[in-house]
């Protein structure tokens, strides 16, 4: 949560940091603010809300644009203080010398906070964030980045950090402790950021931070240390992501791009991840042999929100084409529960930025009770990635749209192909293999159908903006899908959606369902059918509009339902990606309609990177 994005070079600073903040803007957008080091003064401008408004202000300010040096930007998403001008980073120490810009909760800070109003500080904001000012202040000696570690000395919590002082034009420090900064290595100039989103019209090359690094930016310098002040060493990465991916090109909305992409996004999730020889999968990231993987007695995955969705297709995936035992958790609560962690358990962390909190925590978790990790993730580099030591990218390129589609597709198609591993490890033939691994290459295909179907989907969303109640069940695989079409309808349109397992409305939540109360079904030719067509009629009873999700040319649905949402023929395997296409269609029109901010909705951000 929050973006952070910092410059020094010879560029203009205030253009390259705003650049920055709007690609960055779906971690947080309560506020922004900058702050700009040129001939030894120090230039701050903030304001509530989007950057929009930020970059209106310093529009105002045209001598602000041209000035060269270095700087420090922030998007806020709010945890300590409500959205204000005074709770807007950056925040500077009481000489105004010192600017920094945070994400992350420091824990300690009231603790931190009256120590320093013993000693006379003023503070000016309601963040915990600013004490980390006016105690970098407190222990300057002539040398920023000693007073910074210094100060991060007496931090309990998390923090990405991004440090700028007057006292050393073109410097910037920067710090991490559970919360992504990733360096940007340019030519004659460095970058920083919470996101390489931020870098990719600079840069290329990225160095990521470990926790508990610190690091002194010039244009021309980048000084590695841990907070003991001990240099370390760590690789430039090469990100291979187009700028272009991270822009909206046409389309109106990030999401509505990002659907569209999910073809293309998916065939680079497969793409020489397939043996037709052998009818199996390729998956050599996950750095396991064949003996390693026979092993396995039992699978747990870990997520939160939309990859835990994904999570809970994959449980049916294993069981159903591996045989193995699988459990699905809520990252949030994993370590809380002491869960049990056999030899023999491979646990599987999901995550898009590879940053979530609650996920990493799951990840620590899980290795220190010895299981095998491989993780599931977007980011090349990113924290899990790193810290699981094992994994599958999806390849899905950047997701700028707070709510997920791409990357929760590519979860699904890459979870299936790790159930297909498996399953030939143990009980799959090879033609079985085959037929699965044929499967799942007609994905790309069925989702283009799908979205040709577009303009016939926004047709029957529309009539159902109405509403603000909404209902989704299914069965088998396709009841998480339910649960996942749920989430992206409430998320970007405010609407009160639930998902339900289709034989769970019996148990409390059938009282609810009347005329105001549509249903949407997924009534898939797959095996359960036959049990869904039962609960559309027991819906109908209840006068509740029905749309149900139907496989192309099946009409034994059509006269029981309001509206009908054809997706083409395909097996239970494969079935969640196209109908997860048409639920992200059917929500995105809903909340187009409904003139809702789609690319970010209220109240929430795309990382998650505070528990």
């Amino acid at each position: 949560m929050c973006g952070i994005i910092g410059y020094t070079g010879s560029r203009a600073v205030a253009p390259v940091l705003l650049d920055g903040l709007k690609r960055l803007e779906y971690r947080g957008y309560d506020s922004a603010g900058l702050a700009v080091i040129s001939d030894k003064r120090l230039y701050e401008v903030k304001a509530v809300g989007k950057v929009r408004n930020l970059e209106a202000l310093v529009a105002e300010q045209p001598e602000l644009e041209k000035h060269s040096g270095c700087g420090i930007a922030h998007t806020r998403w709010a945890t300590h203080g409500e959205p204000s001008p005074a709770n807007a980073h950056p925040h500077t120490d009481e000489s105004g010398r010192f600017a920094i810009v945070h994400n992350g909760i420091i824990e300690n800070y009231q603790e931190l906070r009256a120590h320093l109003l013993s000693k006379g500080c003023h503070f000016r904001s309601g963040t915990d964030s600013e004490v980390i000012a006016h105690l970098i202040a407190e222990g300057y000696e002539g040398d920023l980045i000693s007073a910074t570690a210094a100060a991060l000395e007496q931090v309990t919590g998390t923090y990405g950090l991004a440090v700028v002082s007057t006292l050393h034009p073109g410097q910037i420090v920067v710090a991490r402790k559970g919360s992504p900064i990733v360096i940007g290595v340019g030519e004659t100039e460095n970058l920083v950021a919470s996101d390489i989103a931020a870098l990719l019209p600079y840069t290329r090359q990225v160095i990521y931070l470990n926790d508990g690094d610190i690091a002194l930016l010039t244009p021309d310098r980048i000084d590695l240390r841990n907070i003991k002040n001990v240099p370390v060493e760590r690789e430039i990465a090469k990100i291979d992501w187009d700028a272009g991916q991270a822009e909206k090109g046409n389309y109106p909305h990030f999401m509505l791009k990002e659907i569209f992409e999910q073809p293309e996004t998916i065939e680079n999730a497969i793409r020489g991840r397939i043996d037709h020889e052998m009818g199996t999968a390729v998956l050599n990231g996950m750095n396991l042999t064949p003996h390693d993987l026979a092993q396995v007695t039992r699978i747990v995955i870990a997520g939160c929100g939309s990859s835990m969705h994904a999570g809970l297709v994959g449980e049916y995936f294993f069981e159903d084409i591996a045989g193995i035992s699988t459990s699905v958790e809520q990252a949030a609560e994993f370590r809380y529960r002491n869960p049990i962690i056999e030899p023999n358990t491979l646990v599987i962390p999901i995550s898009q930025s590879g940053e979530t909190a609650d996920t990493i925590a799951a990840v620590r978790e899980a290795k220190a009770k010895g299981a095998l990790v491989t993780a599931l993730c977007n980011v090349v580099g990113s924290t899990i990635a790193r810290e699981a030591g094992r994994g599958i990218y999806l390849h899905a390129g950047p997701e700028i749209s707070v709510a997920s589609t791409k990357a929760f597709s590519s979860q699904v198609v890459v979870l299936l192909l790790l159930a297909l591993l498996l399953g030939r490890n143990r009980r799959l033939s090879r033609s079985e293999g085959e037929e699965l691994a044929n499967e799942v290459e007609t994905i790309p295909d069925l989702i283009r159908d799908v979205l040709s179907r577009a303009p016939e989907i926004k047709r029957i969303a529309e009539r159902y903006a109405k509403f603000d109640d909404f209902f989704y069940i299914g069965r088998g695989c396709l009841y998480p899908t339910a649960l996942e079409g749920a989430l992206k309808l409430k998320e970007i349109s405010y609407i009160h959606a639930e998902g339900y397992h289709a034989a769970e409305l019996k148990h409390g939540p059938i009282s609810l369902l009347d005329e105001r109360h549509p249903v949407l079904a997924l009534a898939n030719d797959i095996p359960g059918k036959d049990k869904i067509v039962g609960n559309i009629q027991e819906c109908r009873a209840r006068k509740s509009p029905v749309v149900a999700v139907v496989t192309k040319g099946d009409d034994s649905v059509r006269k029981m339902t309001d509206d009908i949402i054809e997706i083409p023929h395909c097996s239970r395997f494969v079935a969640p990606l196209p109908t997860a296409v048409a639920l992200q269609l059917f929500a995105y029109y809903i909340a187009a309609a409904r003139g809702c901010e789609i690319d970010q909705p209220r109240n929430l951000a795309k990382s998650v990177t505070v528990e």
